[in-house]
């Protein structure tokens, strides 16, 4: 399959009748035309000759490789359909000053050059139609100016040719624009890199020629090519096109870097460390990109229902035009004239358009905030969100462990010992432990053995005397006071995780260690609640103590702890059981839950099996973002609910007119157009919208 880019490409409801075509061709079942990326994907064995001669019969075309001359085409096409309907326009506005001047013939030619300014691409194209029997916007129209000229009825006839050119000029513009608000997000990508050969000499390469471990250098101002390690150099790097996060980040040697990342000051040596291929900028717009072209279920009920609607309506419009004079013995030019007026009321475009734009700005705006959604039906998705799950460790918390409570009985063999014996080991806690500043103050004894004791903590000979570092479980040989026995009952109340010091006759003191809480945990749970969010749910495999502190520090309303990744997985299958459930995380035992639940989120800088796995991914390093993008979600799916209310109300309003005979063609077409301008404008408001 070969994908190509497409100009012309305005109609939702034309290119869907586009990709049936092209799919009756040789070849052509696999057939796609993307309208909201204005894509289409063939079968290189598909004859392009009949392709582009379909493509013609809708003005569209074909680009295989796009030059800039094609590009300025594309951006000029809407400024001459502009151009057309101000220049018959103006024709129209001359007929009002001249109707009691100049002969009615001339008057008639000034109709019909107004006709065919802005109204002989959709004549033609109807005409066409109307041989095959295939009926569409463009048949109606057709269908309508002839009748209007038939009964002589030249204003009406003109101004249904203006209006209609002002709508499809307007329809092609919206589109246009949230297209080209997407295209300017994916041109963030690199082009090319200075790579430093092993003689030391550079040369400038294409990205996608460089390799894992070339070494490249990024002058300030230039864009990481790829992702890396610094090897010299420091810098504050803008991570805003991966993140969103708009505050640059000071880099030095050692830390990683974001390809596409821009490096704001001095001079960086960077070692590759993916091709481009697999980088995250690549990922990232590789996401965007496939999401802009999946359908949400509103957007495929929508496409059958217009599928039905246009015949409904020609049937509707041939009832208007005979049942009245025949019943009522309406006269037949009345009821022939508002019958023309219905076939126009029959146009699904504005109903077509009631969503695609809308939720390609709702992806556009959440990318540009370093969230990827990847579909149009996972935004629809996040909008009706009720509950929400998260992952504790490295989700609602940092996942680094931190000493939060001390209790000493001797102080200072206390951090001597727990100093002496902790930094020899790679532990997590041994780590938090050893970054308590009494514990750095402390003078460091080295032990003449180290001993493991399964599950329980370390036994240790320091100066010829034996030392245990631990749990309550290294207390087996102790007698424990009445008021250590209440400190550690104590910590543990409050969800500490305990590392206890004694020696061999009594304890020195309790370590009360726990995962430090995100900031952002805190303010998030009430902005989550406030936006309709019903239950917020903390699953993980910590002690029950542990999870209820962290869940009462937070606010969030339901706790479920000590779960194996099995567990997680049963537990999400029963919550969405009674709620839409969203599942976010970050480490690779949360992919299960997270395709579990109706809605996956991961954390960028989780794991790659978490992102793969999830619907929507957070680039950032926490869930700050998180609000925007349920805000986001929800405004969309309110906007396409008005959107789809307001093409059907107006075109419902125009058809009750003519009961009492009250529906003219004008204002036909100017009912479906502003049903146009309507769901174009209020969907565009989401690229507008102000992030909090």
């Amino acid at each position: 399959m070969k994908e190509y880019k497409l100009q012309g490409l305005s109609c939702a409801n034309c290119a869907q009748e586009i990709e049936e075509e092209i799919k009756k061709l040789h070849h052509g079942e696999g057939s796609q035309v993307k309208f909201s990326s204005s894509k289409l994907v063939l079968d290189d064995e598909v004859d392009l000759k009949k392709v582009r001669q379909i493509l013609k019969t809708d003005g569209a075309m074909l680009v295989e490789e796009e030059s800039e001359g094609e590009q300025e085409h594309a951006h000029t096409h809407g400024s001459n359909m502009k151009q057309l309907v101000i220049i018959s326009s103006l024709i129209f506005g001359a007929t009002f000053l001249l109707q009691h001047i100049v002969p009615p013939f001339v008057l008639i030619m000034m109709y019909l050059s107004a006709i065919a300014i802005s109204g002989y691409q959709t004549f033609w194209k109807g005409l066409k139609n109307l041989i095959r029997l295939k009926f569409n916007i463009d048949t109606l129209m057709t269908i309508a100016l002839i009748g209007a000229v038939a009964i002589g009825e030249w204003k009406e006839a003109t101004l249904v040719a203006i209006l209609f050119g002002l709508n499809e000029y307007l329809e092609g513009l919206g589109m246009e624009k949230a297209r080209r608000s997407m295209e300017k997000l994916l041109k963030v990508a690199p082009k090319q890199a200075t790579r430093v050969l092993p003689d030391g000499d550079e040369e400038v390469v294409g990205i996608e020629d460089l390799q894992t471990g070339d070494t490249v250098l990024v002058k300030a101002g230039e864009k990481i090519p790829s992702d890396g390690r610094i090897v010299s150099g420091y810098s504050s790097v803008n991570e805003a096109a991966i993140t969103g996060e708009s505050l640059p980040v000071d880099k030095r040697p050692g830390e990683d870097l974001y390809g596409g990342s821009i490096n704001n000051e001095g001079l960086l040596k960077v070692k590759i460390t993916k091709v481009y291929s697999d980088s995250s900028l690549a990922k990232i717009l590789r996401l965007v990109e496939e999401a802009q072209d999946r359908k949400t279920p509103t957007e495929l009920f929508i496409n059958r229902f217009a599928k039905y609607y246009t015949p409904l309506i020609m049937v509707v419009a041939g009832l208007v035009m005979i049942l009245p004079p025949l019943i009522f013995s309406t006269p037949w030019g009345a009821s022939f004239y508002q019958g023309l007026a219905v076939l126009i009321v029959g146009c699904p475009c504005a109903l077509i358009l009631s969503s695609p734009i809308a939720i390609l700005s709702g992806i556009t705006k959440n990318a540009r905030n370093g969230i990827l959604v990847k579909g149009g039906v996972f935004l629809e998705q996040l909008g009706k969100v009720e509950s929400i799950a998260f992952d504790k460790t490295g989700t609602l918390t940092k996942g680094e462990p931190e000493v939060q409570a001390v209790r000493t009985y001797e102080e200072e063999r206390f951090y001597t010992i727990a100093r002496s014996i902790e930094k020899n080991s790679s532990h997590p806690i041994a780590a938090a432990i050893l970054k308590e500043p009494r514990v750095q103050e402390a003078p460091i004894a080295e032990p003449s053995s180290v001993d493991t004791i399964p599950g329980k903590g370390v036994e240790a000979v320091v100066e010829g005397q034996t030392y245990y570092v631990g749990s309550e479980q290294t207390l087996f040989h102790l007698e424990i006071t009445d008021s250590v026995k209440e400190d550690i009952q104590e910590l543990k109340r409050q969800g500490y995780t305990l590392v206890i010091v004694s020696d061999e006759k009594a304890v020195l003191g309790v370590f009360g260690v726990a995962d430090e809480v995100r900031e952002e945990s805190r303010s998030l749970m009430a902005r989550l609640h406030s936006l309709g969010i019903k239950h917020t749910i903390m699953l993980t495999g910590d002690h029950e103590k542990t999870a209820e502190k962290v869940a009462r520090e937070i606010g969030v309303t339901d706790v479920h702890a000590q779960l194996l990744p099995h567990q997680k997985v049963d537990k999400v299958n029963e919550l969405k059981q009674s709620s839409r459930l969203a599942m976010i995380g970050d480490g690779i035992n949360d992919a299960p839950a997270l395709a579990m639940a109706d809605l996956g989120i991961a954390m960028g800088k989780g794991t790659d099996s978490a992102i793969e796995t999830a619907d929507i991914v957070l680039m950032q390093d926490h869930l700050g973002k998180l609000p925007n993008a349920f805000k986001i979600a929800k405004r969309v799916n309110a906007i396409v609910k008005w959107n789809i209310s307001i093409a059907l109300g107006l075109k419902a309003i125009a058809l009750l007119l003519t009961i009492p005979g009250l529906l003219t063609l004008w204002f036909a077409i100017l009912a479906d157009m502003g049903a146009t301008i309507f769901v174009t404008l209020i969907s565009l408001t989401v690229l507008l919208m102000k992030d909090e």
